[in-house]
């Protein structure tokens, strides 16, 4: 028989977004309950350097017990469907729990299976994704083991979480090939959706200056369709009706994944019609826009932004606000600009802040240093900094 219980704000989802809105809510309020099964907690941009050989992956992980706040129910369970009209979650346990408000953080999820042919050969054979905790060491084990031949790295279309995670390891991979002295050995394409290197001119401009230093070819307005392990080879398709498909030989290929929504996020009241299922909110107060007890954020959220922890990091006072607002019952006025970041690592040494928000233009938060372009400070700031600010401020409601 299912169990029922109650929380004044039950959060969906204990990563970056949940944890740090809980952390905020608890101040103020005194019932509160985090729904989420996983025994551990990542910080997930770390990856990108453990795949080109700058961090171990160890230092992404602590226990998810160990970032829970203090005072917050944790159902160590999975949420499994919404009733939005009666106010409750349905847990993969079989339990049933009511909210007063709310906040839906899930995470996204990794549609591997949408490329024929990749799951086949993930972690072999050359083939990885700084996408996956156990696969980033792949990526740089298949780094370290080519010397020549072909090395492709590709991104999909459509949302996906730290959107410049593709070309960083790109980057990363062709500093230490060229440390190696076996850069010119080797043949690289980056193959992208986008009609460009980056969504934002200036950033966009100092991008196309490394590209051009590493000798990369940039494949635009393509994505992977197929890859075949076998012949290692992988087939690319257009993005538009006029582009022709492609094939290019690999010795050594970077993956992405496409991303969409968790399924049963898809499924439920709380979706968009697109396909991809996102939460359907307002994008400048994360409420709902047909349930007004319910707010998401984070990268499960239909907010047009980049799905980047910065964003979260922005997203998560917002929310909580709104949150606190809805349950004294007046309406939310806090309102969230659209800022994101992407620390673009250009090389093992030098980092490009790439700060933005909805209006697509730079949004620098660093005062007195030029962060338009690649430094050797930002490096020290993504290596050291953003996981000291993760860990001991973010996550506890304080950044």
């Amino acid at each position: 028989m299912a169990t029922t219980e109650h929380h004044k704000v039950v959060i969906v989802g204990g990563g970056s977004a949940g944890i740090s809105v809980a952390s905020r809510l608890k101040k103020k309020v005194d019932d509160i309950a985090v729904i989420d099964p996983s025994d551990k907690h990542y910080y997930q941009p770390l990856w990108t350097l453990v795949g080109g050989g700058c961090a171990t992956r160890e230092t992404s992980e602590r226990t998810e017990a160990s970032v829970m706040p203090k005072g917050v129910t944790w159902i160590k369970d999975a949420a499994a469907a919404f009733d939005p009209e009666n106010n409750t979650v349905e847990t993969a346990g079989g339990k049933t729990v009511g909210y007063d408000v709310l906040v839906v953080c899930p995470g996204i999820q990794l549609d591997w299976d949408k490329i024929p042919g990749v799951t086949d050969t993930l972690g072999k054979n050359g083939v990885s994704s700084n996408y996956s905790y156990d696969l980033a060491p792949k990526t740089w084990e298949f780094l370290q083991n080519t010397k020549s031949g072909t090395a492709v790295f590709t991104m999909p279309s459509g949302p996906i979480k730290c959107a410049g995670a593709p070309q960083k390891i790109a980057y990363l991979a062709c500093d230490h090939w060229r440390k190696q002295g076996v850069l010119d050995d080797i043949d690289v394409h980056l193959v992208l959706p986008t009609p460009g290197i980056f969504g934002v001119p200036v950033f966009a401009k100092e991008l196309d200056k490394v590209v051009a230093d590493y000798g990369i070819n940039v494949h635009y307005k393509a994505e992977l369709a197929s890859v075949d392990p076998d012949g290692k080879q992988a087939t690319f398709t257009p993005m538009d009706d006029d582009g022709e498909s492609f094939t290019l030989p690999y010795d050594m290929m970077h993956v992405v994944p496409h991303q969409s929504a968790p399924d049963w996020i898809k499924s439920s009241p709380l979706a968009t019609d697109a396909p991809t299922g996102y939460v359907d909110v307002d994008k400048h107060t994360h409420q709902h826009v047909r349930y007004p007890n319910v707010f998401s954020l984070g990268d499960a959220g239909s907010t047009p932004n980049s799905k980047t922890g910065a964003a979260i990091r922005k997203q998560a006072p917002v929310v909580a606000a709104n949150v606190l607002t809805q349950l004294a019952g007046k309406d939310p006025t806090e309102r969230y600009g659209g800022y994101a970041s992407c620390p673009l690592t250009t090389s093992s040494s030098k980092m490009l802040l790439a700060e933005f928000d909805y209006t697509m233009e730079p949004a620098p938060s660093i005062p007195l240093i030029n962060t338009l372009k690649p430094r050797r400070d930002m490096w020290y700031l993504k290596k050291y900094g953003l996981p000291f600010l993760y860990w001991n401020l973010m996550l506890k409601g304080r950044a």
